[in-house]
């Protein structure tokens, strides 16, 4: 129990900077080096193991199976291809890791080695046009501008630019092009030919060599041409013959057969260690740039410092001279009229409405809240760095599940102290946020399913994301809620009154739905310039690696939510509206709106999704992520007024 009261009172001081301290320092010691696997030392002319993963793109959103199109199959007679062993956050991240037809020896070059031939199945044809259904499946994935990914001993495969921008330098992309999209003047191309290289690193005292580098060249070759001059011994330039079209329409001039081929260098790299190989990718993404994420948290603590000195303002002046005037029995100008926020003292505490979903919401919002923190954590100290696929998701799942007790703990605490002290509450706050999650994720994943996408979750894996809510999560919450139960009520400083005092006229700019979305703006502000590279990591395919700045970016946002909240409830007590409790949510918890507000216009400006499939999935996904950040940011708020709020009313003396 001490240590759920540990997490309870930690949280519940979150505008304090202690544990901010605490998470920095761990972020500034271990936040910029990534540990991967253990290292692997290869003997020369030692067999080297190439897997493939899903066929991704950026404009549609939709991974698929590599062996989805035709392509060289590790055996050509198996209908199906088992996958690798996948944690659950690479089956929901769309990786499906399969073995490869790619054969490659330590140090061992390979001038050209053809694959095999693939020819589209007779069979397999639409019937009214009689066009090969394999063939338009590929001309499809091609004109989506599909890449195709190897991974090499835990390395992903790239393409290699030299980058001209402000710093000069190479430029990694993860993948190749399956090859370059058609039009009215151009037809399709297939990239049949790949032509690998391979770094290399010498570790000393230990024999072997050390992978470091994994780099593709992907050429279109005329299968004709490697069927004659593909040979190990021969020097094979690919780029002196004519690339392979791909011919679906009409049917007799379709393409009758592609040939598949590859190349390997293997070079010796004395620059990069192991430890540091993972470098040029991350370099290469956009998260790279460390001016933007200083200019990001530059722009979020001038909010923060305003905000900072509005509540400074507020405490030390306004209330101070308030408490003076109104706890002063021999002022006149009290004893003529009293106004502001004193007067509503026996309203200010009465019961919301909906008290009990209110509970339920700032319960929910603190097991994020824990999950986030504790995640955050874990990431900054290397733990799930982009080298551990599907890491990061399945700890956040763990994460959620586990922090159950947390969020049962808050939600009974406010249903006891709003005298709704029931265990239906507990049981909403258990299934109303994770619920209308699955809901959602049920009804994309039957889309997903219906497209034999690879990251539709099977059946086996759906049972046990209910498992790990209904036997994990669930219990959790009511364990937590045992606790909350037991202690005793949190009490007002305030008696409630039995009659509703009359709420005076609001003007207009103290409105609900004016202050609300006025409210919103301010934490929003403070986080969107990192929110773009949050994006783009997830609809990109890019890395997201710098939890050192997201964590500075996060303690921000904290503080923001908080503050913003704050100030609006103390603005909105002293025109005696005495309705805080929901609006204080609402206050912080608006900047979801600006979420998914801001979610459309990088559809709109920054993907080229055209697809209703890819558009749906999006934008279901991004409503999620904004629902969920509008429960956490109101969360804070919500927390931080209930403590500014008791603060100042427990100082003021009432006959």
């Amino acid at each position: 129990f001490f240590f759920v009261d540990l997490i309870a009172v930690i949280y519940l001081r979150v505008a304090g900077m202690r544990f901010l301290i605490v998470l920095l320092c761990a972020t500034l010691s271990g936040a910029f080096y990534l540990p991967g696997v253990a290292p692997r030392e290869y003997l020369d002319s030692e067999n080297v193991t190439v897997k493939v993963n899903s066929i991704k793109s950026t404009e549609t959103a939709i991974p698929y199976d590599y062996y989805s199109i035709m392509v060289c199959r590790p055996d050509a007679s198996a209908k199906k291809i088992k996958a690798e062993a996948e944690n659950m956050g690479e089956i929901l991240w769309g990786d499906s890791i399969k073995p490869s037809r790619y054969y490659m020896q330590m140090k061992t070059d390979i001038s050209c080695a053809k694959v095999c031939t693939t020819k589209p199945k007779a069979d397999n044809v639409e019937k009214k046009t009689g066009i090969s259904k394999s063939l338009k499946k590929l001309k499809r994935r091609i004109d989506d501008e599909y890449r195709g990914h190897l991974i090499l001993d835990n390395l992903p495969v790239s393409e290699v630019y030299i980058w001209e921008g402000s710093e000069k330098g190479l430029y990694y992309r993860r993948g190749y092009p399956l090859g370059t999209p058609g039009n009215k003047s151009s037809p399709t191309v297939v990239n049949n030919h790949l032509q690998f290289t391979v770094k290399i690193h010498k570790p000393e005292g230990l024999p072997g060599w050390r992978i470091v580098g994994f780099e593709v060249v992907p050429y279109s070759v005329q299968s004709s041409k490697i069927d004659s001059d593909c040979q190990p011994d021969q020097d094979f330039d690919a780029e002196k013959y004519a690339p392979q079209t791909l011919v679906v329409t009409p049917p007799e001039k379709a393409t009758k057969f592609l040939s598949w081929s590859y190349s390997l260098h293997w070079v010796e790299d004395k620059d990069v260690a192991w430890s540091s190989r993972w470098d040029h990718y991350l370099k290469s993404s956009d998260a790279s740039s460390s001016n933007i994420h200083w200019f990001a948290i530059v722009n979020s603590l001038m909010i923060v410092l305003c905000l900072s000195a509005m509540v400074a303002m507020i405490l030390l002046r306004a209330l101070h001279k308030d408490f003076n005037r109104y706890n002063n029995p021999d002022n006149e100008d009290e004893a003529q009229e009293e106004t502001g926020w004193k007067v509503i003292h026996g309203d200010v505490f009465r019961e919301p409405a909906y008290p009990g979903l209110l509970a339920c919401y700032v319960g929910t919002g603190s097991q994020m809240l824990g999950m986030a923190l504790v995640t955050l954590l874990f990431a900054c100290m290397g733990f799930l760095s982009p080298a551990r696929r599907g890491g990061l998701m399945t700890a956040m799942l763990v994460l959620y599940a586990l922090m159950g007790c947390l969020g049962g703990f808050v939600a009974a605490l406010l249903a006891k102290m709003f005298h709704e002290q029931s265990w239906g509450t507990i049981l909403l706050t258990g299934v109303w946020l994770p619920g209308k999650v699955f809901c959602i994720f049920f009804c994309l994943n039957l889309m997903l399913w219906a497209k034999q996408a690879s990251n539709a979750v099977p059946f086996i894996m759906l049972c046990g994301l209910i498992a790990l809510w209904f036997f994990v999560s669930i219990p959790l919450v009511f364990f937590g809620a045992a606790v909350g139960y037991k202690r005793d009520a949190v009490t007002p400083p305030q008696s409630v009154s039995q009659i509703p005092r009359f709420i005076p006229e609001q003007k207009w700019h103290m409105r609900p739905a004016v202050m609300v979305l006025s409210a919103g703006a301010v934490p929003f502000g403070a986080a969107f310039i990192e929110l773009y590279f949050i994006l783009s990591s997830l609809w990109l395919n890019k890395f997201y690696y710098v939890f050192g700045f997201f964590a500075i970016v996060f303690g921000i946002l904290i503080v923001t939510c908080a503050e913003i909240s704050i100030v609006l409830v103390y603005f909105q007590l002293c025109y005696e509206d005495y309705r805080w409790m929901w609006r204080s949510f609402f206050y912080s918890g608006a900047s979801g709106l600006y979420l998914f507000v801001y979610s459309l216009q990088y559809l709109a400006s920054t993907l080229n999704m055209t697809s209703p499939a890819s558009i749906t999935l999006y934008l279901c996904y991004m409503s999620v992520l904004s629902y969920g950040l509008f429960v956490l940011t109101g969360t804070i708020g919500f927390l931080s007024s209930l403590m500014f709020v008791r603060y100042i009313y427990a100082a003021l003396k009432v006959d």
